[in-house]
Formats: C-alpha cells, sequence, structure tokens
C-alpha cells in the first residue's frame, strides 16, 4: 500500500511509544551450545596459533551437523520471541511483491528478458519477437524444484534461435551443470555438461555447439569445500557426450589460473582472458576463427598482453580494429584502439582519455562506445563515436547507479537500468540519437518516497582521506543521537560500493531508522588508485574508513554507539568482523554475512586462493605478519564486551565456505563477556548468494528484528 495509507494505519493501530528498550532482552536466558575444542596449532614463521575449531572445516562431519543444529535451535528460538520479527516480516513482504523486470536481450531473432511478478522464488525467461509484440515463456525455474533449492545459474539462448543452454545449480552453488533445450516446443537434449564454475558460454554463429570452462571433478562428497585448479576450455558439439567435448585451451603451466573464454559480437574472434586470481590485471590472447558459420578451431591462439601487467577488457572488433577497456598507465581506465596485427602498446590510439572521473564499465552499443563513470560513487553516462569525439549523454532521474548501458553494436536498441536508494531499479530504453530515456515495464512503489531523501556527504578518515557516504532517513529526521541506524560497505576486490535501492529498506525507514552506505577504500569508486588503497598490508585503511563513517553518524547526531549498526557480507563480512573486534564500543549490533573469518586458511578451500591477490597469504611471511593483525577469528579477546551479534551464513556456500562463520561464532560466544547475543543462522539449501525469494526475505527479516531488537530505541506498538 502507499506510504500515506501505511502511515493511517499505523496512526489507529498504534496505541503509545512506549520507553522501553529490547537491547537483548532474552540474551541472559541463552545457553550455547559447548562445541569441543581440539589441539591443532600450526607454526607460522616461528609464531605458533592455535586453532581450537579446525574440526569444523569439515563440513560432512557428524559433529559439525549437531553443532550447526544446536545453534540454529537456540538461534530461532530467539528470533521467534522478538515481537517485532513477524511486523517486519510482513511488511517486507508487502514491499517485495511487486513485478520486476531484467534489460532486454537480443538474440536469434527475439528479445530475452527475466521476469519475477513479485513474490516467485526465482525470475521467469521470456522472450519476444519485437519490444511490442506478445511474449512467449522460454524458461521457468520455479519448476526444477518444488522448494526452489534447485537455482538457474545460466541463460544462454543460440544465435540462430533454435536452441537454450540453460545452468542448473544445487543450492545456488558455484558449481552449474548445462543442459539444452529446443526453443521452439521446449524439448530437452540428452547434452549434459557438468562441473561448469565461474565460467561464460559462448555458443559458435552456426548454433552448432558452444565454448565453455570446467574444472576436473572433485573428490566424491567435497565439492563444496575442495580447492579448485586446472581449469580447461572446452567446446562442445550438440547431440555429443561431454567426454567427445574438444579441450580448446589449457594453461597446464599454471595450473591455479583462471580461465573465461568468450566470442565477440562478429562470432569470429574468441578471447581468452586469464587471471592469477582475483585481480583485475589480467593476460589476454586470441583465436581468430575466420569465417563464423565454418569455425576454425585449430586456428593459433596469439597473445595479446601478458604478464598480468593491467586490465585488458576488449570491448569489441570493427573491421579488423580492437577497442579495449584498460587501466594500463591510466589508473582511472581509458579506451584504446589497435589492429590485432599490431598490438603492442606502442601502436595503442587513445579514443576516450583517462579522465578525473574512473570509467567503471565501457560497452560498444549502436555503432558508439558508451563510457559509464562514476563522480563521487555516483553515475556518469556518455556515448563517444569511434573517433573518441563525444556524442550524447544519459540523464537519469537523480543521483544514483546505472547498469551499463548494453545493448549491440550493430543494432540502435540501448538499455539500462537506474536506481538510488528511494527509487526501484528501472529499466529504460535509451534513444542514442535524441538522448531520451523511456522506462521499460517501469516498477509499482510500494511505498511512498517523497517522504524521504538521501544525501551524499564526505568525513576524513583516520589518515585524512576524503571518503564519500550516502545517507537516507525521513525528511525532518531529529539528530538527537536516538535513531536506529545500519552502515553498510563492502571495501575490496575493486567493487564499487554505489547508491542503490534495497527493497527491504523501506521497513527500516518507516521506522525512524537510518541507513548509510560508506564508499570505502578497496573499492573501484576513485579508480585502481582507491582500489589499491585497500589491498594486502594497506586492507587496515578499509577498516579506518569503515570505523570513520560510524564516528561522523554519530558525531553529526544521527545515532549514537547505542543504536548503531553495521552489516556487510563476504568481503563485507570480514570487515564487519574486523570493525567489530577493533571498536566493540562503537556499535550495538553486528551483522557479518558469508563473511571471510579465517584470513589464515582461507586459501585453502574451493577458489579461496584467487584471493591471495588481494589480500596476501599467510605462507607468506610478510603477508601472515599483517593479516594475523585484523583475520577477525584470531583477534577475538575473551573478556571483550563484543556488540550483539548475528552472523548468517549458508549449507551450499562454496565460495566463502561457512566454516568461517562456524569457527568465527563459537570463539566469539566463548570470548563474550557481556550478556549481548551472539547467535549464527545458518540456512540450508542456500549459497553465497542465492537464496529463493521467500528464504531471503525469511533472513532479512531476521537480521532487522535482531537489530532493532537489541538498539537502545522506543519499541512502537504496532
Amino acid at each position: 500500500m502507499a506510504r500515506t495509507a501505511w502511515t493511517l494505519r499505523l496512526a489507529l493501530l498504534t496505541g503509545v511509544i512506549v520507553p522501553a528498550v529490547l537491547r537483548g532482552a532474552q540474551a541472559p536466558s541463552l545457553s550455547y551450545p559447548k562445541p569441543h575444542k581440539g589441539d591443532v596449532v600450526d607454526d607460522y614463521f616461528g609464531t605458533t596459533v592455535a586453532d581450537p575449531y579446525r574440526w569444523m572445516e569439515d563440513l560432512n562431519a557428524p559433529d559439525v551437523k549437531q553443532w550447526v543444529d544446536a545453534e540454529n535451535a537456540v538461534t530461532f528460538k530467539y528470533l521467534d520471541g522478538l515481537p517485532v520479527r513477524d511486523q517486519l516480516r510482513k511488511r517486507i513482504t508487502d514491499l517485495w511483491n511487486y513485478p520486476k523486470v531484467s534489460v532486454p536481450t537480443f538474440q536469434g531473432g527475439r528479445w530475452f528478458y527475466a521476469r519475477n511478478s513479485g513474490l516467485q522464488r526465482q525470475s521467469v525467461w521470456y522472450a519476444r519477437t519485437s519490444l511490442t509484440g506478445s511474449e512467449s515463456l522460454m524458461l521457468d525455474p520455479n519448476t526444477f524444484s518444488p522448494d526452489g533449492s534447485i537455482a538457474l545459474s545460466g541463460f544462454d539462448p543460440s544465435p540462430d534461435g533454435k536452441h537454450l543452454a540453460f545452468g542448473q545449480s544445487e543450492g545456488g552453488s558455484d558449481w552449474s551443470t548445462y543442459h539444452v533445450r529446443e526453443l521452439a516446443g521446449g524439448k530437452q537434449l540428452d547434452d549434459t555438461i557438468r562441473w561448469v564454475k565461474f565460467s561464460g558460454l559462448s555458443w559458435t554463429k552456426d548454433g552448432k555447439g558452444f565454448f565453455y570452462g570446467r574444472y576436473p571433478e572433485p573428490p566424491a562428497g567435497k565439492a563444496l569445500e575442495a580447492a579448485i585448479r586446472d581449469k580447461k576450455i572446452y567446446y562442445h558439439t550438440l547431440g555429443t557426450d561431454q567426454a567427445s567435448d574438444r579441450l580448446i585451451f589449457d594453461r597446464p603451466d599454471e595450473p591455479a589460473i583462471f580461465i573465461d573464454a568468450y566470442l565477440d559480437e562478429t562470432y569470429r574472434y574468441l578471447f581468452f582472458d586469464m587471471n592469477k586470481g582475483s585481480s583485475n590485471k589480467n593476460e589476454l590472447s586470441v583465436k581468430d576463427l575466420g569465417d563464423p558459420m565454418a569455425p576454425k578451431f585449430d586456428a593459433p591462439v596469439v597473445p595479446l598482453y601478458a604478464g598480468h601487467t593491467a586490465s585488458y577488457q576488449p570491448l569489441g572488433v570493427v573491421n579488423g580494429t580492437l577497442y579495449l577497456q584498460t587501466d594500463r598507465d591510466a589508473p582511472n581506465r581509458k579506451i584504446v584502439s589497435m589492429g590485432l596485427d599490431h598490438h603492442d602498446v606502442a601502436d595503442w590510439k587513445t579514443i576516450v582519455p583517462e579522465g578525473k572521473q574512473a570509467i567503471e564499465s565501457a560497452n560498444m552499443i549502436a555503432g558508439k562506445i558508451a563510457v559509464n563513470r562514476l563522480a563521487d560513487a555516483a553515475s556518469e553516462v556518455r556515448f563517444y563515436n569511434l573517433d573518441g569525439t563525444p556524442s550524447v549523454s544519459v540523464k537519469t532521474p537523480g543521483l544514483g547507479a546505472v547498469n551499463g548501458p548494453f545493448g549491440r553494436f550493430d543494432r540502435q536498441e540501448v538499455f539500462y537500468s537506474f536506481t538510488s536508494p528511494l527509487y526501484p531499479s528501472t529499466v529504460f530504453r535509451f534513444d542514442s540519437v535524441k538522448a531520451t530515456s523511456t522506462a521499460f515495464e517501469p516498477p509499482k512503489l510500494m511505498f511512498d518516497p517523497a517522504q524521504y531523501e538521501t544525501a551524499r556527504v564526505f568525513y576524513a578518515s583516520k589518515d585524512g582521506t576524503r571518503v564519500p557516504m550516502f545517507i537516507t532517513n525521513k525528511k525532518g529526521l531529529k539528530k538527537d543521537g536516538s535513531n536506529p541506524t545500519m552502515l553498510y560497505a563492502y571495501g575490496g576486490f575493486d567493487i564499487a560500493t554505489l547508491p542503490t535501492f534495497r527493497t527491504d529498506v523501506p521497513a527500516w525507514l518507516e521506522r525512524g531508522g537510518v541507513w548509510a552506505t560508506a564508499n570505502i577504500r578497496g573499492g573501484s569508486e576513485y579508480g585502481e588508485a582507491w582500489h589499491e588503497a585497500g589491498m594486502h598490508e594497506k586492507k587496515q585503511n578499509v577498516f579506518d574508513d569503515f570505523i570513520g563513517a560510524a564516528e561522523y553518524l554519530v558525531k553529526e547526531r544521527y545515532a549514537s554507539p547505542k543504536t548503531l549498526g553495521i552489516m556487510g557480507g563476504s568481503n563485507g563480512g570480514l570487515l564487519v568482523g574486523a570493525v567489530m573486534e577493533q571498536r566493540p564500543d562503537l556499535f550495538a549490533v553486528a551483522l557479518p554475512a558469508v563473511g571471510v573469518m579465517d584470513m589464515l586458511r582461507y586459501h585453502k578451500f574451493t577458489g579461496g586462493s584467487a584471493w591471495a591477490t588481494e589480500y596476501g597469504s599467510s605462507e607468506d611471511p610478510a603477508g601472515f605478519g599483517y593479516l594475523s593483525k585484523y583475520s577477525p577469528l584470531q583477534n577475538v579477546k575473551a573478556g571483550t564486551c563484543y556488540p550483539a551479534t548475528l552472523v548468517t551464513t549458508a549449507d551450499h556456500d562454496d565460495r566463502v565456505v561457512p566454516s568461517h562463520s562456524f569457527k568465527f561464532t563459537a570463539t566469539v560466544q566463548a570470548a563474550q563477556s557481556c550478556d549481548k547475543p551472539v547467535l549464527i543462522r545458518v540456512e540450508t539449501q542456500g549459497s553465497h548468494g542465492y537464496r529463493p525469494t521467500d528464504k531471503r526475505i525469511a533472513e532479512i527479516a531476521d537480521e532487522w528484528a535482531f537489530a532493532w531488537a537489541n538498539m537502545a530505541v522506543p519499541v512502537l506498538n504496532y
């Protein structure tokens, strides 16, 4: 319902504001499981480090399951007793229940897009032959499993319009199994492609097959935790068994390297992107297949840029000229061009030079180059002609984030999506001649954004660095330090934290809450220099920036340490874990999700070794020196009063294995010196980033209810 109606309903149902506080009201009665402690001790270059919960790394062990079940029992009993929980879940469900659509893409004579009617567990894929024509159902992943536990992990129509390759993933794991269907009639073929991970899929133009990357089959029962290596690129011909797939490319000299392969829009050039880890510094090679309708699979692979010296991202090839986005000698990135037969750096021609604002992304669309820059962490999009002369700009609805633009170089249709903290993600069609945008199936608002406002502010971190932050709250907010406030950030892997809409946040704002996102170092907000300032031995800058954001919110009286919470996931979970330990006095609540908590052993599981390019490694003396100083697991101090903490993870998370969260939770529970709760919520049939809609809403509502119950804020009798 509209915000005005919601306000009226509250006025009718609410009696008085009770000046009571639910700050862990049930915590004194909590009785945590008592996991046994082992005697494992590691020696790191003469320094011994105990790891008493090492046994929790065996995710299939009966003792681990018993502990998880016992912890979940304690957690859900606690959450069941929070009076605000059901109210928040209902409101978030209402907010979530509106149609959402993805950006359309053109392939094989059809426009493909995904739509969720509101509360469907997964979005459903449709197609149209024209943007204004009638639609046809292409694939409904909600039919994969009755509970949404089998996730759709890939959707790739063939360029001849005859087939669809789609990936399935149990629990949303990073492992995918691909199948093929006929688009006309939906008949599923026998083709089954297993053990695909961290790989795109690229059809040849003739529609007879596709390129993909896969790993060797992992040891039995260890698929969700075993380290991965020896990735290879194959070509699968339709109608054949995977065992006969043709090996196209591998790197036996570097078995730990990550490889992806993808064709350009003409289907002639097959690019190989190689990374030693999560670093954006890659190697780039190309195979010229010749006639796209009769590709030469045995054509030589030609190295373009070796040595992992910079980022090299091909945008497209036009008449033998390659257009490339790179940060070589340009930390804020630039666009260059060169002939594929004259690709030395000395032969580069600068098309779009490096500027003050970092280039976040670029694509070749409608005969032009679309460049998406970040200006103080908000998107600005401009088109350029192929000679580098400026063309039109995209005027967005306000200060926010643009995803895209997207489209094809050989077609005039251009699409992008826009979002901001008070503007749900909306797909727009852009006219690159008139520079006008038209909403494509715009969402229906489930709240009244006019009652709220977002401000971009700047604050100084510990070393004086200027850091932006976006703060959203009710208009006329009284800054007296009493407002329940949640601070979010990520801070790593060259990923920007942009001002975007979260469907659940209005439920927090309606209760007088404040929502803040800090654009801390480690991301791409100000280019590669901003990223590198939060890597390796400089990771403490990330934590200092986050602490600085919290101190700003307290200083400016948005919140106080009794009403301030922090949340983050994955690398952001590491952020929350480290900061709650460094400044436990500053926060009332901590919500670390799927966090990297054991910085001394993260590299031993699944794809964790790739993160050494971001974090460093404990196998190196220097790396151990700085990792051991902030690793959340190793820096828990007994006798400390930590913030009320709700750790969240999932049993099928094979990116940041749940043992990180298990060991961290057990350690903090044993060390906690006050009655603030320390709980863990382990989702079943979920992964690092996947939950079916109903489970995602339930988990988010539990996080907000936990936060509200453990902040010193009045409780409204709804």
